[in-house]
């Protein structure tokens, strides 16, 4: 057997082996999220940048995103000109908060809101109502936090965008079926969900948009079990 047919094998086995996927949530069969997929048609605009070694795993959120709410974009790369060239229209920066916490940035205290709004050097803006006022759109970053900060470092035009933090009231629904580097950390849609919730005054919206992921952890937990 030649190298080609060598490789046309491998590769056989490998679809052979591999799940078979839903074709609308695109999880494995045993993991459809479709019953909990819901619509929401709000006013703020969600865009992820993902970083290209960023796998979209079993148990990834970025894709539910755009499952759920109309108009929302992933974005896989490394660096774009501005804004306007990731989302292929006039965007004025000023108008999108950018989710970025820091590694070394302090974190809002107990008593903060859920999205506090921050300075340059992730110090919370006196004035919080001034500074979510008006913001249409959410930029976040989908990748481990190394990928995180290349994305920021590599792309300056999001220093022109409001730089916003959360400060969630409870853990990831992830539980035990992923580490996370920090207490406070959340997974891409648990984070764009309770931003947007905020945003729009929406109280019953962030367990809306997180339903899936709830229903992943609970179907990847009892699998494992």
């Amino acid at each position: 057997m030649n190298e080609i047919e060598d490789d046309a094998e491998a590769a056989g086995a490998a679809a052979a082996e591999a799940p078979a996927l839903c074709p609308r949530c695109q999880k494995p069969v045993a993991l459809c999220v479709c019953e909990a997929l819901t619509e929401h048609r709000g006013k703020v605009q969600v865009l992820v940048l993902r970083h290209p070694q960023e796998k979209d795993r079993v148990l990834g959120t970025a894709k539910m995103i755009e499952q759920q709410v109309p108009g929302s974009k992933v974005v896989t790369g490394l660096s774009w000109r501005n804004l306007g060239a990731v989302l292929k229209k006039d965007a004025e920066p000023k108008e999108w908060g950018v989710l970025y916490q820091g590694a070394k940035a302090a974190r809002p205290g107990k008593d903060a809101a859920p999205l506090v709004a921050v300075d340059k050097k992730a110090a919370p803006l006196e004035d919080q109502q001034a500074g979510l006022k008006g913001i249409k759109g959410i930029i976040l970053l989908d990748g481990t936090w190394s990928q995180a900060k290349t994305l920021w470092w590599r792309n300056a035009w999001l220093l022109k965008c409001r730089r916003l933090v959360l400060a969630p009231s409870q853990p990831s629904a992830y539980g035990k079926l992923r580490r996370e580097p920090r207490r406070d950390s959340l997974s891409t849609l648990e984070a764009a969900a309770l931003a947007v919730s905020v945003l729009e005054r929406d109280d019953k919206l962030y367990d809306r948009l997180t339903a899936p992921l709830r229903l992943l952890v609970q179907k990847a937990g009892g699998k494992q079990a």
